[in-house]
C-alpha cells in the first residue's frame, strides 16, 4: 500500500527496512504515522518473504516523539480517521501488534529520539543500534504528561526503579554512550556505520545465516509470558495520558513550547 508518513522498503534478501519520513518535523510520530506503522507490521507479518525489520529515521533525526497538532486530523481520509482510536494515546494496538510480532526488529537510532522515539523502540525492537550522534530524552515531563508503549513496565525491569525514575522524572538529555552504559541499546556506531552495520546484523538472522524458525520461537518463548503485563501497563498509561492530556499544566506545556520559554506548571 502507498505511505504518507514512512517509506516500506522490501528487499529480495528478506530485510524491510522501514523508515519515519517526515524529515521537516523531525519525524514526529501523528495519529496517521502510527496507523501507518500498523499496516506495515501487519503487512509484514503476513509476508513469509519478510524476514526481519530495520526502523530507522529519514534526515537528521529519529523521531522527536509525538505530533501535538491536532490539524493534521483534518488531513487524514475518512477511512482511516474511522480506524484511529483517539482515545489510544499509549498506543496500545500498535504496542501489541509490535510486541507480539515475532519476526526481528532492528531500530538504528540515527539522531535524536525523544519521547515515543525512544519508547517505542525500548519496547518493540529486539535489538537497538545508535548513532554516537544521538540521544535520548523521557522527556514526557515537560509536556506534563506520562511515558507510553509499556515503558512504564519495560524500563525499570531493564535498568532498576531509582534509575527509572530519574530519567522519567527529570526529562534530561542521554547520550548513546549513556545508552549502551545503561544497557539501554546494543551498539554505537559511527554516523556513516549505522546503517551498514545494521544490514550486516540483520542478514545473520535471516537464511542462509539466521535459522528463521528458531528465532521466531525464541521471541514467541520471550515475549508471550510478558503480554497480559505489557497489556496491562498501557491500559494505565492510557488512563493516565487521558487525565494528563486534558490538565492545565499539559496546555501551559504546549503554551510555552510555541513561545519558546520554560513551562510554569501549577500541579493540575
Amino acid at each position: 500500500m502507498e505511505f504518507e508518513d514512512i517509506i516500506f522498503d522490501q528487499e529480495e534478501n528478506g530485510i524491510v527496512t522501514i523508515t519515519l519520513n517526515k524529515p521537516e518535523r523531525k519525524n514526529a510520530l501523528s495519529q496517521l504515522t502510527f496507523w501507518e506503522l500498523w499496516q506495515a507490521f501487519d503487512q509484514a507479518q503476513k509476508d513469509k518473504k519478510a524476514r526481519v525489520i530495520i526502523m530507522t529515521g529519514a534526515g537528521d533525526a529519529f523521531s522527536s516523539g509525538g505530533y501535538f497538532n491536532m490539524k493534521i486530523l483534518e488531513q487524514i481520509p475518512p477511512e482511516i480517521k474511522k480506524e484511529i482510536d483517539l482515545n489510544d494515546i499509549a498506543q496500545k494496538k500498535l504496542c501489541l501488534k509490535m510486541w507480539e510480532f515475532e519476526k526481528p526488529i532492528i531500530a538504528a537510532i540515527n539522531g535524536l529520539a525523544l519521547g515515543a522515539g525512544i519508547t517505542m523502540p525500548l519496547t518493540c525492537c529486539d535489538l537497538i543500534y545508535m548513532s554516537e550522534n544521538a540521544y535520548a530524552s523521557f522527556m514526557f515531563v515537560k509536556r506534563a504528561i506520562i511515558p507510553e508503549f509499556a515503558s512504564s513496565f519495560i524500563l525499570p525491569r531493564l535498568i532498576g526503579y531509582p534509575k527509572t525514575k530519574e530519567l522519567m522524572f527529570f526529562g534530561d538529555k542521554i547520550s548513546a554512550q549513556q545508552m549502551y552504559d545503561f544497557g539501554l541499546i546494543n551498539k554505537v556506531c559511527k554516523p556513516e556505520e549505522l546503517i551498514p552495520y545494521t544490514r550486516e546484523q540483520a542478514l545473520k538472522l535471516v537464511p542462509p545465516k539466521g535459522p528463521s524458525l528458531a528465532l521466531k520461537m525464541m521471541k514467541r518463548a520471550l515475549h508471550k509470558p510478558l503480554t497480559q503485563f505489557i497489556s496491562d501497563a498501557l491500559d494505565m498509561e492510557n488512563k493516565g495520558l487521558r487525565k494528563t492530556a486534558a490538565s492545565k499544566d499539559f496546555s501551559e506545556s504546549l503554551k510555552a513550547l510555541k513561545e519558546k520559554r520554560e513551562s510554569n506548571f501549577v500541579g493540575k
